[in-house]
């Protein structure tokens, strides 16, 4: 199938509320305006507000009866993340849909956030658990799809419970796979334990295989002044059409898993091509590091005591 006949229907989502973390950047402005041209009110939190106020004045330029605000989040501060919480609580409106999209990527140097986790770990995972967990009355009110973005990075590796922080040895690519598959963990126990207790959630993992997204791009902010030849290659090959996707293509797997009608939480959507590097979005089989239930328990309670998140232990 060529890459320009790669789409899904989405059902109408009007009177729904969305929430898109990383929805001012790449594939993410893809899922908002998506979200946004079904129906749907479209939450951006960002951490530069300017950007996001761009993307949603753009989101609205193109869908005209888009609903799309703009609100303060930097998921690498767990205070950041609990003010956006009792925003959104004192609110009172359900969430029906949040996507957990936002990351970063292989700083060169070990980087800490401002509660001194490594960064990745603390931006790509504890900063959507505390999200989860600041939302969870919304989420439960709403009967919440929450669709976790992980990567193909989490086909392989495991979590250092040995060093968490990577203080002892930083490896920028080890540490984003661990973040991720953590994440990824975190969402399939917050599916297992919404069954168990009745919450109403539905936790739903996906991945947007490769594409020339600004995640290995120049990023002064984490110590990248240039781009990495990695992303040099995926946007030659990207361009070219070979194995790998586009933003638009990539933000599918995510949009399937936030609106097909019976979502399948024991599988993760990607995209169906070689390697799931690229192609139409589709459910595959979950990658061996996310399918342990002890150490998705295990994630969920070390990342609620790291970050003091409100999710039962």
């Amino acid at each position: 199938m060529a890459r320009e006949n790669i789409d899904i229907d989405i059902p109408d989502l009007t009177d729904r509320r969305a929430v898109v973390t990383g929805g001012s950047d790449g594939m993410g402005v893809v899922i908002a305006e998506r979200l946004a041209a079904a129906g749907a009110e479209v939450l951006l939190p960002v951490r530069t507000r300017a950007k996001g106020e761009r993307v949603a004045a753009a989101i609205r330029d193109r869908v005209p009866k888009a609903r799309v605000s703009v609100h303060d989040l930097d998921l690498s501060s767990v205070a950041s993340v609990r003010a956006l919480g009792e925003t959104l609580r004192a609110e009172g409106s359900p969430v029906h849909l949040l996507v957990n999209n936002a990351g970063v990527m292989t700083p060169p140097a070990r980087q800490t956030t401002a509660d001194g986790f490594e960064l990745q770990l603390g931006t790509n995972h504890l900063g959507h658990v505390a999200l989860v967990g600041e939302l969870l009355p919304l989420l439960r009110a709403g009967t919440a799809r929450v669709v976790t973005q992980v990567s193909v990075a989490a086909e392989r590796g495991r979590i250092d419970w040995d060093d968490l922080n990577s203080e002892h040895r930083y490896r920028p690519q080890r540490a984003y796979a661990q973040s991720k598959i953590a994440l990824g963990l975190f969402g399939r126990e917050l599916d297992r334990r919404s069954r168990a207790e009745g919450w109403g959630i539905t936790s739903v993992l996906s991945h947007p295989g490769v594409a020339p997204t600004n995640l290995l791009a120049a990023r002064p902010e984490i110590g990248r002044s240039s781009d990495t030849t990695s992303v040099r290659v995926i946007r030659w090959l990207s361009a070219r059409g070979v194995l790998l996707g586009t933003p638009r293509t990539a933000a599918l797997p995510a949009l399937l898993a936030a609106t097909t009608a019976q979502p399948r939480t024991d599988l993760l959507y990607g995209p169906s091509g070689l390697g799931h590097l690229g192609g139409a979005p589709a459910p595959h089989t979950l990658y061996r590091p996310l399918r342990d239930t002890a150490e998705a328990a295990r994630v969920w309670e070390t990342s609620a005591r790291m970050t003091g998140a409100a999710l039962p232990v």
